[in-house]
């Protein structure tokens, strides 16, 4: 493939990466309420006058696993959103990178929020050394596209930095 045929990213798709990650830290921020009320068994917002006891199940390894995801992963997509201008990939390569980015944030985020609420890992079918049960069993399989995203994502963003060097180091040595 010539190099003429490769693409910068699009300001759209680096806007749509960009509105993802904030909506991965959005998630995260209402995680973190809800980790916060699980931990003191009531509502409590000081000076309001509101104090309603609740008791959320999960465990605390859990909401923080989910709550750090969710601000790791936002971080992800909006980094790639920024470093997708130093990168050269064909526009059906930068449509990759970009859903397998989406799977990967949301879909390694959104199942450890769940492990958190059903105080599974997900870690291994049928539990593991962990607690088996049916939650467990359907966040491991869950785990897998976004496994192999991030394996297609990472292959195919080191593929476009790499062509934007060897393009860089062509341009100063004209």
């Amino acid at each position: 493939m010539k190099p003429d045929s490769y693409d910068t990213i699009e300001s759209r798709m680096q806007a749509l990466l960009f509105l993802n990650g904030i909506g991965l830290f959005v998630a995260g921020i209402v995680f973190g309420w809800v980790w916060f009320f699980h931990l003191l068994g009531e509502i409590v917002l000081w000076p309001l006058p509101v104090q309603i006891e609740i008791d959320i199940p999960g465990d605390s390894r859990g909401f923080r696993m989910g709550h750090m995801e969710a601000i790791t992963q936002g971080l992800l997509v909006m980094a790639l959103a920024f470093g997708g201008q130093f990168m050269r990939l064909t526009r059906k390569q930068f449509q990759i990178l970009f859903w397998s980015a989406l799977i990967c944030a949301w879909m390694f985020t959104l199942p450890a929020m769940a492990n958190a609420l059903f105080e599974t890992r997900g870690l291994a079918f049928g539990g593991g050394p962990f607690k088996p049960a049916l939650a467990n069993d359907i966040i491991y399989l869950l785990g897998w596209p976004p496994i192999i995203a991030v394996h297609v994502l990472f292959a195919i963003a080191s593929l476009g930095v790499f062509r934007y060097l060897k393009e860089d180091r062509k341009d100063k040595s004209t």
